[in-house]
């Protein structure tokens, strides 16, 4: 098993988006990614039907009552050029459904789309987000779920993921 490189994120792929829905958001920060070279042509249109059919949406309360849900968007390798977590900040909660419970809405406040063109990794990644959550004292979680610029998203990420 390959070991996940230390970096998931860097400041220049990290967003707050003013988006209202799913759908908006995973095309802004698509298109995003794509002009940036770290996704492919098709990663939009895949990103969309595999949330439909493979919701991503968790719900942190489980955690912490006082968290917001979060959301770990991601399609298949093939899909992308690079492994990272691209943070995105929500000025606006959007819905997005239960990864457990697929029917069940969860309104999120944070984004972390992984781009991942290893498979063995896909696992590590998305423990190491849950690590990183875990980690968070209320103080830090409550500044994560309500960072308002893309550097104080990424200060309060920076080194914990």
């Amino acid at each position: 098993m390959s070991e996940v490189k230390e970096s998931l994120v860097s400041i220049e792929d990290t967003y707050i988006s003013h988006a209202t829905t799913s759908e908006e958001v995973l095309k802004e920060i698509g298109l995003k990614l794509l002009k940036k070279g770290l996704v492919k042509e098709k990663f939009i249109e895949n990103i969309l039907e595999r949330e439909q059919n493979y919701p991503t949406g968790l719900d942190l309360s489980v955690i912490d009552p006082s968290y917001s849900n979060i959301a770990v968007p991601h399609t298949e390798g093939e899909f992308v050029n690079a492994t990272k977590v691209i943070p995105v900040g929500l000025t606006n909660k959007v819905v997005f459904h239960n990864m457990i419970h697929p029917k069940e809405s969860l309104e999120v406040s944070n984004l972390f789309i992984i781009l991942n063109n290893n498979p063995e990794e896909q696992s590590q990644i998305l423990a190491k987000i849950m690590d990183f959550i875990n980690i968070l004292d209320t103080e830090e979680a409550q500044a994560l779920f309500q960072a308002s610029t893309p550097l104080d998203l990424y200060d309060i990420i920076e080194g914990k993921l």
